[in-house]
């Protein structure tokens, strides 16, 4: 038991610590950079829309994605670990690519969501898809577009159907290994999407799908 402490502490002391730190510091200077764009236009060019219409925007992106910061992180930290969700929330591409990747690097190790060895494995999937998502983005940069206009309109749509995909297959895998749950997930959400869509947005049936399926989890398990 004592060297079972002891191995929690390192860890924590060894690896969560410093990645908390790291993550910090990226993702703040990742938050900062963001308004290097709008800083040089406005020195270098001078303009400037004005701070209404500034607001105006903020408002209007604010009104659609911020419901997201606050759901994403509590659905997605499970799986992603706190080194995945640092990376993860860096890099983006989180629910069709960083999700599916550390959920799949769990399952072929076969470790146990939500241990520090499945913390270990997510990080790695996740470290491995942000490579391997650079290298794709950069020859898609130069020869993707040439590659798309070559394909024809039926396959072009085909690409629409990408992330329903990836989160069916995600949901189906953790659909075995607890049924009860999956059924319960999957029976409310069909209730509102088939029900009730037209009175609720769909950041309302988001937060009742996660918050909901969370509870239920709680309430079973014990």
């Amino acid at each position: 038991m004592e060297n079972q402490v002891d191995l929690q502490k390192k860890y924590e002391e060894e690896f969560t610590r410093p990645i908390i730190k790291l993550g910090r510091i990226t993702n703040l200077a990742a938050f900062f950079l963001c308004f290097i764009p709008a800083i040089t236009i406005y020195f270098v060019w001078g303009a400037f829309p004005g701070v209404g219409n500034i607001f105006k925007g903020w408002v209007l992106i604010a009104s659609i994605y911020l419901i997201y910061a606050v759901v994403e992180p509590i659905s997605y930290f499970p799986i992603l670990g706190t080194p995945g969700t640092y990376m993860s929330f860096l890099s983006g591409n989180i629910g069709n690519m960083r999700v599916p990747c550390s959920s799949i690097a769990q399952e072929v190790v076969g470790t146990v969501p939500g241990t520090k060895k499945a913390e270990l494995v997510s990080t790695l999937g996740i470290a491995g898809s942000i490579i391997t998502n650079l290298a794709v983005v950069t020859i898609a940069a130069f020869g993707g577009a040439a590659l798309m206009n070559s394909f024809p309109p039926i396959v072009i749509e085909a690409f629409t159907y990408v992330s329903p995909a990836i989160f069916g297959a995600m949901f189906g895998m953790y659909w075995l290994k607890s049924l009860k749950i999956g059924t319960f997930s999957l029976t409310i959400v069909a209730i509102m999407i088939f029900g009730l869509a037209q009175y609720l947005p769909v950041f309302v049936i988001l937060i009742v799908a996660v918050f909901a399926s969370i509870a239920f989890a709680l309430l079973t398990n014990k």
